[in-house]
């Protein structure tokens, strides 16, 4: 009882995290346009690269420190609050300072330097939990899948009231979530009291990690891609406004949701191999489909078909960090996966806007596509010789 009881409150916590980023993704343009910004396309891509370089650089050292102390509770509070005195600085730049754009970006880096110590570390939670790495992943899954499905039309909304207005709920939450932290039992293992420099040999010496990793970098590419280019893709070829392009948003994100449950335990009874590879076969054809959509309609029952495809391999993906990571090494592996999945999203985000901006987008959602069926293909051989079969997820 006590395992499922915390297994939903460390849901509820990546679900709020979540929530509070992605209420900023449907009027990204109109957001940086009032911290200052001149351009539409190049700052929102900046502002949105901010945030993830800092996840990149920072998500490794948050888990290493938990690994270290052996505790995981107090580093996910203090990220948490961090990451909510960073989104409302960004609020209140404007009316109390003349802050350049550049130093606006400063407190973005800021922010999200804070905010992935506890969206790392709630994930490591989850992974520390017993009854099965499926149904713990799937959990992760399916908060990170409604948060974002709840934050596009909510930060839609929320952006037709005033561009800041997502800025001060996204502060709430992490507030939130730094008092749920506390309500948590912390179960880090004794065994990650070992010395730093031990945890990395550790986790260099299993380098099959690289397989979720590249999958996991892969998932969210096209993620940051949708965040930047689809939503003004759909504000600008189809003239929608930011609460219809929330709505679009939400496709996605809704069914990736709700369906992260059933097939993270699907993932527990079958293998990992199944789920991957039938979703990574289909997934980069449907990014591809939805930048040459005709119509609204048509772009977004490829927005649905993208959502079910990354429901299918993104709780088999986080599993397989379980699966082969070392439990004394959790912290780091799971702060590996994600910086891997930082760094997705922020190639999605900067290499997809390079793209629109210098040729357009339908090209933008071909190289995105092409990166996701080009990047599976080349690991997937590695993948099949995975001798994953026999782990202790399988045998239960």
């Amino acid at each position: 009882m006590t395992d499922s009881r915390d297994r939903a409150w460390l849901a509820a916590m990546v679900f709020a995290v979540l929530l509070a980023q992605v209420l900023l993704y449907p009027g990204v343009d109109r957001l940086v346009g009032a911290l200052g910004a001149t351009t539409d396309l190049d700052a929102s891509m900046w502002f949105l690269a901010a945030e993830f370089a800092a996840f990149v650089a920072f998500a490794g050292l948050w888990g290493a420190a938990s690994d270290r102390a052996g505790r995981r509770t107090p580093f996910i509070a203090a990220g948490a609050l961090g990451g909510s005195v960073g989104y409302l600085a960004l609020a209140l730049v404007p009316g109390f300072t003349a802050l350049s754009f550049e130093g606006v970006l400063v407190v973005r880096a800021a922010q999200g330097a804070a905010t992935i110590g506890a969206f790392s570390l709630a994930m490591t939670m989850l992974m520390d939990l017993e009854g099965g790495h499926g149904r713990n992943m799937a959990a992760a899954g399916a908060a990170i899948g409604g948060g974002t499905a709840l934050g596009a039309p909510l930060g839609g909304q929320l952006y037709e009231v005033g561009p800041f207005v997502p800025l001060y709920l996204a502060s709430a939450l992490l507030a939130l979530v730094a008092v749920l932290a506390l309500a948590v039992d912390d179960r880090a293992s004794a065994g990650d009291r070992d010395s730093l420099a031990r945890a990395v040999a550790n986790l260099r010496g299993t380098p099959t990690l690289a397989v979720p990793y590249a999958f996991g970098f892969l998932d969210r590419l096209t993620a940051g891609f949708f965040a930047l280019v689809g939503t003004l893709y759909f504000r600008s070829a189809f003239e929608l406004g930011p609460g219809a392009t929330g709505l679009m948003l939400a496709l996605f994100f809704a069914p990736f949701a709700l369906l992260q449950y059933p097939m993270g335990i699907l993932s527990d009874r079958v293998g990992r191999t199944a789920p991957i590879v039938a979703g990574s076969a289909c997934y980069g054809l449907v990014v591809i489909g939805v930048g040459r959509a005709p119509t609204v309609t048509l772009a977004g029952v490829g927005m649905l078909a993208v959502g079910v495809l990354g429901a299918l391999m993104s709780p088999a993906t986080m599993a397989l960090v379980s699966d082969l990571a070392d439990e004394r090494e959790r912290g780091v592996a799971m702060a590996g996966f994600n910086v891997f999945g930082s760094l997705g999203f922020l190639a999605g985000v900067v290499v997809g806007g390079g793209v629109a901006s210098a040729y357009g987008y339908p090209e933008a959602f071909l190289v995105a596509g092409g990166l996701e069926i080009l990047v599976a293909a080349a690991t997937l051989p590695v993948f099949l010789r995975l001798d994953i079969g026999r782990t202790a997820t399988f045998a239960e």
